[in-house]
């Protein structure tokens, strides 16, 4: 099992590096945005060897996150490397982490490759995995206000409205932590309640 490979960058395209170690050149695959050094400088990859009848094939990733996240989304059904490398080119790992424990359907399915179905069987199989942005607990799974589905539909009608994946996660953080909607509390309630953070936030933005 090849883990990780340290050398220098031999060439540089789109969707691969060639990575000189002692000599041999090893192909890894890697997203478009990877920082990957330019030519005749030293690169150190975490990397994940897949093996198939036809072929051997390397993917790697700059930070051990990464990795972690694409091996992760390997084991849902369905997710083979090609799919599980688009989505860390789509999305940051911390993103991906909150979308799938979060249920959040539209972000997971702005991954080229991934419609409805497939976005709602990684959030199935995955979101009690995924920990938080950083692969502790997840925030989205511990904000404490109502159930999932409450979550998720709040989720959904605040994307709606614009708010983005990130704005929407840390409206419902900040009004979990004010401790004021209670486990039973309606949709409408939550999605109000995380509308007042949401407009507090922005004004403060604007004075500064």
């Amino acid at each position: 099992m090849i883990a990780s490979l340290r050398g220098r960058v031999a060439h540089r395209d789109t969707a691969t590096v060639v990575v000189d170690v002692g000599g041999v050149g090893y192909l890894v695959h890697v997203t478009p945005g990877e920082r990957i050094p330019p030519r005749g400088e030293p690169v150190e990859l975490h990397t994940s060897l897949q093996v198939r009848e036809e072929s051997m094939t390397l993917y790697g990733f700059t930070e051990r996150s990464q990795l972690q996240l694409f091996e992760l989304l390997l084991t849902s059904s369905g997710v083979g490397p090609k799919l599980a490398l688009a989505a860390l080119g789509t999305h940051r790992p911390d993103v991906l982490r909150t979308a799938i424990g979060g249920a959040d359907v539209a972000t997971l399915t702005a991954i080229p490759g991934v419609g409805k179905k497939v976005a709602e069987r990684l959030v199935l199989e995955l979101k009690d995995k995924v920990g938080g942005p950083t692969g502790g607990e997840l925030p989205g799974a511990a904000v404490g206000v109502g159930t999932p589905g409450l979550q998720a539909e709040t989720r959904d009608a605040l994307l709606a409205l614009g708010y983005s994946a990130g704005e929407v996660q840390q409206a419902l953080a900040a009004v979990a932590a004010d401790g004021a909607i209670p486990a039973d509390a309606a949709v409408t309630d939550l999605i109000r309640a995380c509308l007042r953070h949401l407009g507090a936030a922005a004004f403060e933005g604007a004075r500064s």
